[in-house]
């Protein structure tokens, strides 16, 4: 079951999407329900390049999950300046999509997953670095170096425009020069340790977008926390957004299965 959703801030609204798991036999599933709330990447927008969150939101759903995915600002419908206020601004517009959701009927409060997709990923853990309300994170192909990675991405034709003249175009966005010193500023790798909650990792061996010695060293850090676990699934060949027919349904799938195994090991944790 779908359900399209508007989140208003003061300024302008975010558009999302709701996903819950469908009655069966005119029974609905017990609630409440577990919620993964899916953080797009770079330039993207919720529905993911080959509607990977799409497919994934619609797996989990079928497996007792809601699920919320929702678009950043100035991407797919949501109103406002994509990269307008910096990674701390988009940090916000998830502490707003984490607010709605807590909101809303039926949600388990104490199962909040944050799932970010490569600049996604450092969004979500500089979010629940600082928002114990977020008690997993599943980590895609994320970014470790914001700065390093979004200009190796955009070029430095790019990222020079937008220092000497303000702005640059990339792709029809308009990327300021606050926007890249934003990213320069935040260091996930620093923020990670800081999460206790339990981690999933997974990158494609085939990823030429961000290296997947990035998910190596995540994984070292969140190891030496006093608290939490940190898993870590290495797709072969997998590319930067899972688009192979084999890599789409192992990542999803091997996702589930980590978000269902956490969930039934905090249930004998005395």
């Amino acid at each position: 079951m779908e359900t399209t959703v508007r989140i208003r801030n003061d300024s302008w609204e975010l558009a999302a999407t709701y996903h819950r798991p469908i009655p069966v036999n005119g029974k609905s599933m017990v609630e409440p329900l577990p919620l993964v709330i899916i953080c797009h990447g770079f330039v993207g927008s919720r529905i993911g390049v080959d509607r990977l969150f799409v497919k994934a939101a619609r797996e989990w759903s079928e497996a007792g999950y809601a699920v919320l995915r929702f678009d950043y600002a100035g991407c797919g419908e949501s109103e406002g300046d994509y990269g307008a206020g910096g990674l701390e601004a988009m940090v916000e517009q998830t502490r707003l999509v984490l607010d709605h959701a807590l909101s809303m009927p039926g949600i388990q409060t104490d199962k909040i997953t944050l799932l970010g997709h490569s600049l996604g990923g450092a969004v979500a853990i500089l979010t629940a670095s600082s928002d114990e309300r977020v008690r997993r994170l599943v980590l895609w192909s994320p970014v470790a170096n914001p700065f390093g990675d979004i200009v190796r991405i955009v070029g430095r034709d790019v990222y020079n425009q937008a220092i000497t003249a303000g702005k640059a175009d990339y792709l029809g966005y308009g990327l300021t020069a606050n926007f890249f010193q934003s990213l320069a500023s935040h260091h996930p790798f620093h923020e990670a340790r800081k999460f206790k909650g339990s981690i999933f990792l997974a990158h494609g061996t085939g990823d030429d977008v961000i290296p997947v010695d990035y998910s190596f060293l995540y994984q070292k850090i969140f190891r030496i926390r006093r608290g939490g676990s940190c898993d870590k699934e290495i797709i072969r060949d997998a590319g930067h957004t899972f688009s192979s027919a084999d890599s789409v349904q192992q990542v999803i799938c091997k996702t589930r299965d980590w978000l269902i195994g956490a969930a039934c090991a905090e249930c004998h944790i005395v």
